[in-house]
């Protein structure tokens, strides 16, 4: 405060002399250059149509929200130390240039977490509580109380064993894990979208490889934060050995979860895309993430199984090797009509619907002279299971029935016979009416 009563006194004093003008118009014309870099800046990215996507676009659009606060700077901090020595007061230049550094600061920190974290309320509310932690560090620092803070914030702390923790250092370890964990996330969303836009890799390996530099970068990320507090690393070997534990208890499904998604993504046994059927739930793979995979059905229902599932229970995966599938449509005639001409018909049946190829041809099959009649089968192939086969089966099922009908073909009902071996009962003897 008294630092702020003293600068306050100066700017009063330093008004009414010449002084004073100079750092002002100092400021006014960093400002004014800084505002014209930014404008050219904005021309030049919107002729730049290149700048779309990619690590060029990320780079330009950093400098670009820092260039008006770092232009400033780069005017204001030679200027300030012109003056200094010419001994003029710099009252000004001492409180405009934490302002324009903490404005620098916070349009970077906020553009890195809108571009490592999708854009919810959570986040933005983020951005305000960070926006006023380091407002209120400025105002620490213009006030003279910052270096007081920090000392009293250093002297409380605990030794646990040969390491002193104070509170400072644990305030520092978790700006240090936060920052170092959203560079890593953006990092890691970043590599993953240059990996899908390559068509060069497969769509399994993308995945893999996306997974793997997320976790490379969490965990590089985080001992990088520990030590650059000062936490010794080899003091995390008791964490080590309690984690294992945990997973060898509490946590060994979601260990097991994790590295079956690991499994699944290198032996390329489900890639996205893959219609597959597991139990009762059948559908095509939307996502292969580190705990499940999100699969859709035909009626847009998302479904959650776990990686695990897939390695130790039987799926089918309707597309491993080929998209082509089989469908088989059973009919039954009634034995006084004729088979071949029931099978050729149902032959010129088989391209009612768009959906089935000729390639390989639709064939036509007798397969079993059943109680009720002869069964036949029509064979065709579609190459799009993912859009599913009740639209295929009722198409066809309906060109057969009206086929039939017009040639006058019968789809008997289920018949059977009785033989009765005994004779029928003998008839009972009617009661005598009473007579009156």
């Amino acid at each position: 405060m008294e630092k702020l009563n003293e600068i306050g006194m100066s700017l009063l004093t330093s008004i009414q002399q010449f002084d004073f003008w100079w750092q002002l118009l100092a400021l006014a014309a960093a400002l004014l250059l800084a505002t014209l870099a930014n404008q050219r800046l904005q021309t030049l990215v919107e002729k730049q149509h290149t700048l779309d996507s990619g690590l060029r676009h990320v780079a330009v659009r950093s400098i670009q929200r820092l260039l008006w606060p770092l232009t400033a700077l780069a005017v204001l901090v030679p200027v300030k130390i012109i003056f200094e020595m010419n001994a003029l007061p710099v009252q000004i230049l001492e409180v405009s240039i934490p302002v324009l550094l903490a404005l620098a600061v916070i349009r970077l920190v906020v553009y890195i977490l809108r571009k490592a974290f999708n854009v919810s309320p959570l986040l933005k509310s983020s951005e305000n509580l960070l926006a006023g932690i380091i407002w209120f560090g400025v105002l620490l620092h213009l006030a003279g109380w910052l270096p007081g803070l920090l000392a009293v914030l250093e002297s409380l702390a605990m030794t646990v064993g040969e390491t002193r923790i104070s509170v400072l250092a644990v305030l520092k370890l978790i700006l240090m894990v936060a920052l170092a964990f959203t560079l890593a996330i953006w990092l890691a969303e970043f590599i993953s979208q240059r990996v899908q836009h390559s068509t060069h890799i497969s769509p399994s390996m993308q995945v893999g490889f996306a997974k793997f530099s997320k976790f490379l970068l969490i965990t590089v990320a985080f001992l990088v934060a520990l030590n650059a507090v000062g936490i010794n690393l080899s003091s995390l070997a008791v964490f080590g050995g309690a984690l294992g534990v945990g997973l060898g208890f509490g946590l060994q499904r979601i260990a097991s979860n994790f590295i079956s998604g690991f499994i699944l993504v290198f032996d390329r046994s489900i890639k996205p895309g893959d219609i597959i059927t597991v139990g009762d739930k059948f559908g095509w793979v939307e996502q292969l993430n580190a705990r499940y995979v999100v699969v859709r059905n035909r009626e847009g229902v998302d479904t959650l199984i776990p990686n695990e599932n897939l390695i130790t229970s039987e799926v089918i995966n309707w597309s491993y090797a080929d998209t082509n599938v089989r469908m088989i449509i059973k009919v039954q005639i009634s034995y006084d009509d004729d088979p071949e001409q029931a099978l050729a018909l149902m032959l010129k049946c088989a391209h009612v619907s768009p959906r089935v190829l000729d390639e390989p041809p639709p064939t036509v099959r007798l397969m079993d002279f059943a109680d009720s009649g002869i069964e036949l089968q029509l064979r065709v192939w579609i190459a799009d299971m993912e859009k599913g086969t009740g639209e295929i089966r009722s198409a066809i099922n309906l060109a057969i029935w009206r086929t039939f009908k017009e040639n006058n073909i019968t789809i008997p009902y289920p018949q059977r016979d009785l033989h009765i071996k005994s004779g029928w009962p003998p008839a009972m003897e009617q009661p005598a009416k009473d007579q009156d």
